[in-house]
């Protein structure tokens, strides 16, 4: 086998990815799943039961699995804590491509931890000299990585890449409900669905027409009833429950204004990708692993500070207020996915990656593989950002 992904589960974020990937490689590819699908995952519409021709259970063909780990020329690897599966090939100094969420999400502070140090060491550190990559799926990776000093210019963009749909731009734009705004996720602490309850309060106290839907559920759904109730915001705010993945999209694709609220916990955030392939305009913190990798400001969606509401505030109220503009940043996010951040530019540029570091021959993938490294996108090199100045420079206030 080629080339082997070593993952927890597969889901619809990754699908379109492994699909080009089984087809850039002309079968000669495998997903190799280390766990089946949490039941909350399950409640929420996302399907356990996924039929792929190059999906391999862990758990049900252990030796089998762990010999196509052994003997790819290139494993692919993420999404799991557990470092056995990859242990043997590092040690044996064979190629592994890596992919990551942040180390740190809940502060960079736990740096300082001894035994987390050993561990980082144990796990990362230990082979900056191997043949071992980081893709950073998150804008904030690359410095946690950099703080406990691996894989020195070896941190690359990467991201998740679900489905990317070609539409007739001008008449998705066209069937987008007037004043439409939209929230969807679980209702957790760190996805913050009280602020989207908290902009419509502000629009309407402020006379704005505007319909706003919040699609999911999850232990804040209580609050968030309460208060829709207390703010007296019935007829304008709709909680639809959660949504199978398809149902979403179609909602996006209705949807003028998408709202990301999630803090520093939300290592990538797909909905991005989604929203911005469906044509809405993004108001989004900055602190969502996605949102500095994807968003430009002003250019195709609106990024405010992690924590500063009333900037949230502002960016929706000036999407109201100004439809052009509004308009302008939808269909610029739609080009964005279509021409870029999508998963066949993403396998691609993978490919590309491995032949160039010598470990695939460039004959071994079908299709159109540059060899030419790119500046922007995925597989780019991952600029190691603060978080401390990245939060206060000007290019995230509202242009």
């Amino acid at each position: 086998m080629k080339f082997v992904f070593v993952s927890n589960y597969l889901n619809h974020h990754q699908i379109p990815f492994c699909n080009a990937m089984y087809e850039l490689l002309q079968g000669d590819f495998a997903f190799v799943q280390t766990e089946p699908m949490e039941e909350e995952r399950v409640r929420m519409g996302w399907s356990k039961d996924i039929q792929a021709p190059y999906l391999r259970l862990y758990y049900h063909e252990q030796e089998a699995c762990r010999r196509l780990i052994a003997d790819a020329k290139v494993v692919f690897f993420g999404g799991t804590d557990e470092e056995g599966y990859i242990r043997e090939r590092l040690d044996l100094g064979k190629p592994v491509i890596r992919y990551s969420e942040r180390l740190y999400k809940s502060g960079q502070w736990k740096a300082v931890s001894p035994r987390g140090l050993l561990k980082k060491y144990q796990d990362h550190t230990r082979y900056r000299r191997q043949p071992v990559y980081m893709l950073c799926a998150g804008a904030y990776v690359a410095s946690d990585f950099h703080i406990v000093r691996a894989y020195p210019k070896k941190l690359l963009r990467w991201g998740y890449f679900p489905e990317t749909r070609e539409y007739a731009v001008d008449q998705l734009m066209a069937q987008k409900k007037q004043g439409s705004i939209l929230w969807t996720g679980r209702f957790l602490d760190w996805k913050h669905p009280e602020l989207a309850i908290e902009t419509a309060r502000y629009l309407r106290d402020k006379g704005y027409d505007f319909r706003m839907e919040l699609a999911g559920g999850g232990e804040l759904e209580p609050l968030v009833r309460e208060r829709i109730e207390e703010y007296g915001l019935k007829e304008r705010v709709r909680l639809l429950g959660y949504r199978r993945p398809e149902e979403i999209r179609r909602l996006m694709e209705q949807a003028q204004i998408y709202l990301m609220t999630s803090d520093r916990m939300e290592g990538w955030g797909a909905v991005v990708n989604e929203a911005m392939n469906s044509g809405c305009a993004v108001a989004a913190g900055h602190m969502a692993g996605a949102v500095p990798f994807l968003i430009s400001q002003g250019k195709n969606g609106l990024i405010y500070r992690d924590g500063h509401k009333k900037e949230l505030f502002a960016a929706v109220e000036r999407l109201l207020q100004d439809k052009e503009l509004c308009g302008r940043l939808g269909t610029n996010a739609i080009e964005t996915i279509t021409q870029e951040w999508n998963a066949s530019t993403a396998a691609r540029r993978l490919l590309g990656l491995c032949v160039r570091l010598g470990f695939l021959e460039k004959g071994e993938a079908a299709g159109e593989i540059s060899l030419t490294p790119p500046l922007t996108g995925p597989c780019s090199p991952a600029p190691v950002l603060s978080e401390r100045r990245m939060k206060w420079r000007k290019q995230w206030k509202n242009p």
